[in-house]
């Protein structure tokens, strides 16, 4: 039985790592620093890519917040990739760039941002900045420049604030999923920049310097493409920075499937970059004490929040159930470890999320992470491997 005890206590101490460290970054949030806005730095030359699949009932809100922050509309580049509605035709009316492409077996997002890189490469003079922009996606004010500006003095790729709003309708879970989207993209970004650590790239609102993405591998039709190419630039030396000034807004699906399409792609694309890419990355960056990559291989090793709180849970009961043989020490470890975390999730809805969701509705979250069980057996026995464009109304 003392080997029993032992097996789960070393289980908890590598659940432990991931938990302390999603514990730490939302401490550190509090703790963050303004940023330069860079206003005395003129803009550098730029191109906007703007992917887009099916994107017709949406992408002329995207053209307008984007044109609004640039001079000339050439330089918004529209890849209608593997369209069969009119979204090549609406953009042509908003006078960018917009280029189709067509191939039935190399489809995703990614297949669709090489294209339009070697769009830019074909031009007489590439720019010295290019950002990529969803075209389900709107942003914020002066986010265009401000990205652009950040991206050509550090020269690293530079993310911003990427936040999901919930439609007036949604769902008790859309609202949750809303808040735990603002814990990972704006609570616990935060916390890394004010540890001076990178950031996790996140698929849109996203700017990099053309010495970076024109030799960056976008070929690819990974379900997080943006997380494999953020570790990528870690990898090289190049770890992504956060922007916490520049903001850039999508909205939840409102359709049923569509919304559990979405969850499934996000999740499942992210449990297999913690088990094929995060967990190899992590030892590569302690083995070559390259600092960057070790602490962004960290970041992706935390899983899902549902899925934590879940894992963490479960830990605690079995835990429980070995106590009751005289070993107490997981089940220690298991209500540690969770207690850690709902003072943190806690603490992130006071500091940040006030304005997201009332408090009654986090007595509801344990209900919302039992109910994504599903979602997770199906990582086990019929994963997404392959992009899927989510049906959004």
């Amino acid at each position: 039985m003392p080997y029993i005890d032992l097996f789960w206590f070393l289980a908890g101490v590598i659940l432990f790592v991931p938990t302390c460290y999603f514990c730490l970054q939302i401490v550190m949030a509090f703790f963050r620093s303004e940023e330069d806005t860079l206003s005395s730095i003129a803009i550098p030359s730029l191109a906007i890519l703007v992917p887009a699949h099916n994107e017709s009932n949406g992408i002329g809100v995207t053209l307008k917040s984007l044109l609004a922050q640039v001079n000339e509309p050439i330089s918004i580049v529209v890849i209608a990739d593997n369209c069969t509605d009119d979204t090549a035709e609406i953009a042509r009316q908003y006078g960018v760039t917009v280029i189709e492409r067509q191939d039935a077996l190399k489809r995703g997002k990614g297949f669709a941002l090489d294209y339009g890189m070697r769009y830019l490469k074909s031009l007489a003079t590439p720019p010295e900045v290019v950002l990529i922009v969803d075209a389900d996606c709107w942003v914020g004010d002066d986010a265009i420049p401000t990205l652009a500006k950040q991206a050509y003095t550090c020269q690293r790729p530079v993310q911003a604030l990427y936040l999901m709003v919930s439609p007036d309708t949604s769902t008790l879970k859309t609202r949750l999923a809303e808040f735990a989207w603002l814990v990972k993209n704006q609570v616990r970004p935060l916390g890394l920049r004010a540890m001076q650590g990178p950031c996790q790239l996140m698929g849109t609102g996203m700017a990099f310097p053309w010495t970076f993405i024109a030799d960056a591998d976008l070929a690819n039709g990974h379900l997080v493409e943006d997380m494999k190419l953020g570790l990528d630039a870690a990898n090289s030396g190049h770890a992504p920075i956060f922007c916490h000034a520049a903001l850039v807004k999508s909205a939840f699906a409102t359709n049923a499937a569509g919304a559990d399409s979405q969850r499934t792609r996000w999740e499942h694309g992210h449990m297999s970059m913690i088990l094929h890419t995060g967990i190899p990355l992590l030892l590569k960056g302690l083995r070559t004490r390259n600092a960057e990559l070790a602490a962004m291989a960290l970041d992706i090793c935390i899983p899902p929040l549902a899925l934590l709180v879940m894992m963490l849970g479960a830990y605690m009961l079995l835990g429980g159930v070995i106590a009751l043989t005289g070993y107490g020490s997981a089940l220690l470890l298991g209500i540690t470890m969770l207690g850690m975390v709902f003072i943190a999730v806690l603490a992130a809805w006071a500091g940040f999320g006030r304005k997201t969701i009332p408090f009654w509705m986090l007595a509801y979250a344990p209900f919302y992470a039992l109910k994504k069980i599903p979602l997770y057996l199906k990582f086990l026995v019929k994963r997404q491997v392959e992009w899927v464009r989510s049906q959004r109304d």
